[in-house]
């Protein structure tokens, strides 16, 4: 299993002749402060999975679940649902009049999409980023067992620019989705806005490839710093309640 070190349980659960183990079945955190809405609490469902196929993964990402190496969860907050699954439709995209200016202000940045493959300029990149922004301190082990480990189907986005690498984007693959599970980049890029370029050029890969969806985790109306991914269009946000996805900007939901 890689460096996570854990022992799988006796529940091992049998679906379509392919098995996914589960090293703990989901199961509910306790409450504590949320990290993106002042004054509310967060909880989340849980669970510890390894071996999912691109259909299994599928399920998953249509029911709101993301992940991070082993971890798979989603919001379960009781009274709140102001994280709301997103996910954008690639067949159909067309890029902002904005979103076409960063497309062409990054026309030198060369971008290739490989299978998961560990390189030590991806973890600098990763270490400054997290520092920058959220003064968080990382390390190598923490590293790849959050973005290394094959739970499901992945790949990664490098970009490079005048043959250095500049930013990586870490993403799940699905039978009918792309999923970016996280983005980084050397901060004194900050001009060339690599983030929006990169959910762009994820976008336009998932399109390549005849997926027709493009996940982009947790829109939440009140924090800044996610309100940005309603601004990817056509887009689909799911209803926890009705447990169902819908477009917002279509009529008949309004």
């Amino acid at each position: 299993m890689g460096n996570n070190g854990l022992q799988p349980i006796v529940s091992v659960i049998f679906i379509r002749s392919k098995f996914i183990i589960y090293f703990q079945e989901p199961t509910l955190s306790t409450f504590e402060d949320c990290p993106y809405l002042k004054n509310k609490k967060m909880r989340q469902e849980y669970m510890l999975a390894f071996g999912l196929t691109s259909k299994e993964f599928s399920k998953l990402l249509s029911k709101g679940w993301r992940r991070f190496g082993i971890y798979f969860f989603k919001p379960n907050c009781e009274y709140c649902f102001q994280c709301v699954p997103i996910r954008i439709n690639a067949i159909n995209f067309t890029p902002s009049k904005s979103q076409r200016r960063i497309l062409n202000k990054n026309k030198n940045t060369k971008v290739v999409f490989n299978k998961l493959n560990y390189k030590k300029e991806m973890l600098n990149i990763y270490k400054e980023h997290s520092f920058d922004r959220f003064r968080q301190i990382t390390d190598t082990e923490n590293f790849k067992n959050t973005f290394f480990v094959n739970a499901v189907p992945a790949c990664q986005s490098e970009y490079y620019i005048n043959n250095k690498l500049v930013a990586t984007g870490f993403i799940d693959i699905s039978s009918n989705a792309l999923s970016s599970v996280y983005f980084v980049y050397k901060t004194k890029y900050n001009n060339l806005s690599l983030g929006i370029f990169g959910i762009l050029k994820e976008i336009e890969y998932a399109k390549s490839l005849n997926l027709k969806y493009y996940y982009l985790g947790y829109y939440i109306k009140d924090n800044h710093s996610m309100s940005y991914k309603n601004k990817f269009n056509p887009h689909d946000f799911f209803d926890w309640k009705k447990q169902k996805w819908y477009n917002p900007n279509d009529k008949k939901n309004n």
